[in-house]
């Protein structure tokens, strides 16, 4: 009877669990290298976690059922290997890691040519895009347009508060700065649409700030883009 409680709330939270890795806005589900970096370091991150407290649970097992269990090591020697020798080299590798994949979001340690450039600018509550090697204008109907398959590189500003631009499945977030411009690269490995939001608490419209991927095949993009261009002029 004891465990009836805990077994209910797992079941009731599995679905949960298991649909927040997957959707149009999870970052779990990527559907590019720089997205698939991010997952891959959570999982490491999670597994590392996992085996630590796994062990540190064990022993407390140990201790609780098996008294006397660990009496052959003096309290300091427990210290010195539980609190220094098991936990730095752990946490460096984890660091390591950490930094690698950080370096490679970035774009160092890696040749691959940009495709394409787009500018993302932020408003109050809304995402406009541009598209400078095709003179677009910007197009605030937050749609962004990318070619799938290449590296994309987004340039990102606000111009009034700061912003978040995030797009799970394809990257990790970046700030939108007023006055400022950071740039962050993205790629689609297919065809397809995918969700973006505001990762950054912005103001009363702030859950309403999202917008769309839409990663078109390279052969049709610049087709697509021409459309918007000629379809912006006839209005």
């Amino acid at each position: 009877m004891r465990l009836w409680f805990p077994r209910v709330m797992i079941a009731l939270a599995a679905p949960v669990i298991l649909g927040s890795c997957s959707g149009d806005l999870s970052a779990l589900d990527p559907a590019g290298p720089y997205a698939g970096a991010i997952a891959n370091l959570w999982w490491v991150m999670l597994i590392g976690a996992g085996l630590i407290f796994a062990l540190v649970i064990s022993l407390f097992l140990l201790v609780l059922y098996r008294p006397g269990f660990g009496s052959a090591l003096s309290a300091r020697r427990w210290m010195i290997f539980g609190g220094l020798i098991l936990p730095v080299p752990v946490l460096l590798t984890l660091i390591v890691y950490g930094l690698a994949k950080g370096e490679y979001l970035l774009g160092a340690w890696q040749n691959e040519p940009v495709i394409a450039r787009v500018e993302a600018q932020a408003r109050m509550w809304k995402w406009e895009f541009a598209y400078p090697d095709m003179d677009l204008s910007n197009d605030a109907t937050g749609v962004l347009h990318i070619p799938a398959g290449g590296v994309v590189e987004v340039s990102v500003t606000s111009t009034d508060v700061i912003h978040s631009f995030w797009i799970p499945r394809l990257a990790g977030k970046i700030d939108a700065i007023p006055g400022h411009t950071t740039r962050l690269r993205i790629k689609a490995d297919a065809p397809g649409r995918y969700g973006g939001i505001c990762a950054e608490y912005c103001g009363t419209g702030h859950s309403a700030m999202r917008f769309t991927v839409e990663a078109h095949a390279p052969e049709i993009y610049r087709q697509r883009l021409t459309e918007l261009t000629t379809a912006k002029a006839d209005r």
